[in-house]
């Protein structure tokens, strides 16, 4: 039986907590060896490996990540308000993650000094990352804008599918996730990436399995017209032809040959 739209949005939820828990023992390992010594035991079955090979952090596995833990606070905001409530997703985030919670510790500290004392890594628990430290420094200071200007991780690309799931083929789409995103990452060039990656999933969640994605959001992208326009939109095409022009390749062949691993 074919999915529906609907489906789809709840798989697409489904799947990016399962997703991120599955890669969490492994995540952030930047070392290309040491990524192929931990993945040389596992495959072709490399999720939810039972021992954390993290180099940061150490959590049990079958538990998220930092970005994990994001998209599961935008849940639980969207479904309790309806919609995008930016006081209401700050409050919660600072709930979840500040003074108290499994996230409040000393390395973890948004205040804590450059020059110290060397980290012992990994840390056991879970790591806060710089967005989420900056979001703290932003809202202790009473600041309007809580999110961090200078982060560009992928926080925004691993969240984001709480807010396209709900507002997948309405016109407010792409400004609903801009909103949520700049919470925490109030930076253009994630914001412009972010967007162009709920553009894909919210592709997929309103025509199911498609070859032609990566042209039809190429197509978005190029229109004059095109919802939640940014000033980088033309980079972020430029990117993506790039993605486009090595899908052949390895994942070996290109990182960090051709982009870089950080």
């Amino acid at each position: 039986m074919a999915s529906s739209a609907a489906d789809r949005a709840i798989g697409a939820i489904i799947g990016a907590a399962v997703a991120d828990a599955a890669a969490q023992p492994m995540h952030w390992i930047y070392s290309p060896d040491r990524l192929k010594e931990v993945l040389s035991d596992l495959e072709p079955c490399p999720e939810f490996r039972p021992q954390s090979a993290n180099p940061f952090y150490r959590r049990t596995t079958g538990e998220q990540t930092c970005y994990g833990d994001q998209a599961y606070v935008l849940l639980e905001s969207l479904s309790q308000c309806g919609d995008v409530d930016v006081d209401d997703l700050t409050k919660r985030i600072y709930k979840f993650f500040g003074p108290g919670t499994v996230y409040d510790l000393p390395l973890n500290d948004p205040y804590r000094k450059k020059g110290g004392p060397k980290a012992v890594l990994p840390i056991d628990g879970p790591w806060r990352n710089g967005s989420l430290k900056a979001f703290f420094r932003n809202v202790d200071a009473g600041k309007e804008e809580t999110g961090c200007d200078v982060d560009c991780q992928m926080d925004g690309v691993t969240k984001l599918a709480p807010v396209v799931a709900m507002f997948a083929g309405r016109p407010e789409m792409l400004e609903k996730v801009e909103k949520a995103l700049r919470v925490t990452q109030n930076n253009d060039m994630c914001v412009a990436m972010t967007l162009a990656a709920a553009r894909f999933l919210e592709h997929f969640i309103l025509n199911g399995p498609d070859p032609n994605a990566l042209n039809a959001v190429l197509a978005q992208l190029n229109d004059s017209k095109r919802q939640n326009p940014q000033e980088l939109d033309r980079a972020v095409i430029a990117h993506i032809h790039q993605v486009k022009d090595n899908l052949a390749k390895a994942s070996q062949q290109l990182i960090p040959a051709v982009f870089t691993n950080t």
